[in-house]
């Protein structure tokens, strides 16, 4: 079968295995059988992946080595994560599992984020299985679990138990980046992720006494712990810019021909749109309250409320967001993190970008490739600590009036047929001229 049509019916039956990530609940259960799927891909053009079990749910990942030419030449790693969000089926135009193709789109949850790379991930695979093709450098192809509830039993749990399987590797290619943004007629950006901001999912605890909820009452948890989440949603963080957001700033200049590398939030949002949600979060903290927990009966005040924040830093900036947090909090809330990844910034100008934005050019001749940093977080963040240089490449031409970033985790994800056979081919050459 021809890689074309082969990546559009791996990215179907992809999507139609559920692989909704409800963290630790029976009722994650599709993982398993998405690595099944993969491995058993794999083993029909010739291939012997490794199957590693992670937890006792079970969830598996599926890693292959393919040796290449030269073996003096340090590894690439290739990844890409199986498990979805869920969605709720009432909401979407097609059923989310479907992978019904109308439009010219395969509709269905993971259709961007992201089986559309793990089915390129196969076809390429599928291919040089067919043909003979290898690589110049060792590749190393992964099918992660559990990045969408944190990557605890997937990129996190092989980077600390089987980091064997990464000998050699200096660098990393996964999500997000590598998609199109039309910007004018012979003009379309290609961001390529170079940075991603850390997290740290903060807990705040306010205990208080116990009372009658029709008394006076000057002691309340809830009271407490509302002001203390209102002072820290609300909060302005100073913008910073990083080398790789000043990079993509200027890259946006040029590109529209207007000034946007140094002019205040809200007139970027103003002269780039929707595109300035590439751009907004990534030039500050934030900390936003997402989860809050507090009492069981309207006439009893509880002795204890719980709030959760999802903060996020720019790189170099973990303690500065820790310490306000705290101040912002005072004295009387207790903070604790429950779960944190480190920010991740890999080199601009290296000769894997520009192979990169080589195999971009080649499909596309309006291409070109700019540096940029995501606000949320990856299976980079796990495999950066093993010292290796991760992008975001999973490659994809989108059309013009269609908003990439709403898809993700939204109403109505999908993929353009077209655009999932350019990046099949674009995968393909880079990986071969890596």
């Amino acid at each position: 079968m021809p890689m074309s049509s082969d990546v559009v019916t791996l990215t179907q039956e992809l999507i139609q295995i559920d692989t909704s990530n409800f963290g630790d609940s029976a009722e994650t259960v599709g993982e398993a059988a998405a690595a099944d799927y993969c491995a058993e891909r794999l083993r029909e053009a010739g291939w012997d992946p490794e199957i590693i079990v992670t937890s006792s749910d079970p969830r598996r990942a599926v890693v292959l080595r393919i040796p290449g030419t030269d073996p003096s030449a340090n590894a690439l790693l290739v990844h890409g994560h199986l498990d979805v969000v869920p969605a709720i089926a009432s909401d979407w135009t097609h059923p989310p599992f479907g992978a019904v193709i109308d439009d010219g789109f395969i509709w269905g949850r993971g259709a961007v984020d992201m089986k559309n790379m793990d089915a390129m991930m196969l076809a390429v695979m599928r291919q040089w299985g067919r043909d003979g093709s290898r690589p110049q450098r060792d590749m190393v192809f992964a099918f992660l679990p559990d990045e969408e509830a944190g990557s605890v039993h997937g990129s996190n749990w092989l980077a600390e138990h089987r980091p064997d399987l990464f000998a050699g590797v200096t660098q990393a290619i996964g999500e997000v980046g590598g998609f199109s943004l039309t910007i004018h007629d012979d003009l379309r950006l290609y961001p390529i992720q170079t940075a991603e901001k850390g997290f740290k999912w903060m807990r705040l605890h306010a205990s208080a006494r116990a009372g009658h909820g029709s008394m006076i009452h000057p002691d309340n948890a809830i009271t407490a712990l509302s002001e203390a989440v209102t002072r820290i949603g609300r909060h302005t963080w100073p913008i910073q810019k990083t080398p790789t957001v000043q990079r993509f700033l200027d890259e946006l200049s040029e590109a529209y021909g207007v000034d946007v590398s140094n002019v205040e939030p809200e007139v970027l949002y103003q002269r780039l749109g929707t595109l300035a949600y590439l751009v907004g979060a990534t030039m500050q903290n934030t900390s936003n309250p997402t989860v809050l927990e507090a009492g069981y009966k309207s006439n009893v005040i509880p002795s204890e409320a719980y709030a959760q924040i999802d903060c996020r830093y720019l790189p170099g900036y973990a303690e500065e967001l820790e310490a306000t947090i705290r101040e912002l909090a005072g004295e009387l809330i207790d903070v604790e993190i429950i779960n944190e990844g480190p920010a991740v910034e890999a080199p601009l100008d290296t000769e894997i970008f520009a192979l990169m934005a080589g195999a971009l050019r080649a499909e596309d001749a309006r291409a070109r490739a700019v540096p940029y940093m995501i606000s949320g977080g990856t299976d980079a963040k796990a495999f950066a600590g093993l010292d290796i240089e991760c992008y975001g490449f999973s490659p994809l031409q989108m059309p013009a009036e269609l908003d990439y970033w709403r898809l993700f985790h939204g109403v109505d994800e999908r993929v353009p047929i077209e655009g999932l056979e350019f990046g099949v081919r674009v995968l393909d050459r880079f990986l071969k001229e890596c």
